[in-house]
């Protein structure tokens, strides 16, 4: 047998409980709400080896076909708690057996702690929900206004600061003074005085840049001495001194000290 009375007390924090939610037992030796047995049974005021488990599962599927059409959490929550109940007295009727599950006073104690941690979830579910939320207490900005930025920029110069500024930036903009760094030519008095000087060790017939300095090769150093060089040679061939002879166009000169014979004829 079912039946629905309003609840004797209200929790602090727990949302009210209407008596069409509430399974309200008729049992053998109690009469009262499920939470109530639960509690007795805690404190010991109710013996729960006298509950039959058989009404109890009745009452509880009753409850359950009902409860389903109006929330079905509602039925999930008496669910646990009736499970719980059924299983502690099954656990009572059944003689303790040495070395197996937890006796039924520890699945008594076990359940208490059930039922205050429930109660500590209810509490906090409460709390949580009676928190300001968005959407409902407190709403988020709609869209931002389409308002335009003017900036104006405003300087505090006077004309002196003007003129400076702009002769300093005229100043950076000018050309620096050129420096050329100094360039070292092969002149044609040392070409002349090289070639005299090698003029006792002249092989029978040698190319002109055979006698170039070792340093100079390659630059405008190497272009100036070769330029000296001829230079130096037609200044010698033309006192006699050396001998100077091409085979073609573009050929390689070659060069020679003078015989003997045609030196004297020179200096007659």
């Amino acid at each position: 047998m079912v039946g629905r009375k309003p609840p004797d007390h209200k929790d602090e924090g727990a949302e009210a409980v209407s008596p069409a939610e509430q399974l309200v037992l008729v049992l053998d030796g109690f009469e009262g709400p499920l939470d109530m047995l639960l509690a007795l049974g805690r404190e010991q005021k109710v013996d729960l080896t006298k509950i039959s488990i058989l009404q109890l599962a009745d009452q509880y599927l009753a409850f359950i076909a009902e409860a389903r059409k109006v929330r079905l959490e509602l039925a999930a929550d008496y669910l646990v708690m009736a499970a719980w109940l059924a299983y502690l007295k099954s656990r009572l009727l059944i003689p303790e057996v040495e070395d197996e599950e937890p006796s039924g006073e520890d699945m008594a104690a076990a359940l208490a702690f059930q039922l205050q941690r429930l109660e500590a979830m209810k509490g906090a579910a409460a709390q949580l929900f009676a928190r300001p939320q968005l959407g409902v207490d407190r709403f988020a900005r709609g869209a931002p206004e389409d308002l335009d930025i003017l900036r104006k920029s405003v300087f505090q110069v006077t004309l002196y600061d003007l003129l400076k500024a702009y002769g300093e930036h005229k100043k950076r903009q000018e050309g620096g003074v050129l420096h050329i760094e100094p360039v070292r030519l092969y002149s044609l008095e040392d070409a002349v005085r090289r070639l005299s000087e090698l003029l006792g060790r002249m092989p029978d017939w040698a190319t002109l840049s055979s006698f170039l300095p070792d340093g100079v090769r390659g630059g405008l150093l190497t272009r100036s001495a070769l330029a000296a060089h001829f230079a130096a040679t037609l200044e010698l061939a033309k006192a006699g001194r050396v001998e100077l002879r091409q085979d073609g166009a573009f050929s390689p000169i070659y060069v020679r000290r003078a015989s003997r014979r045609h030196e004297q004829g020179d200096e007659e």
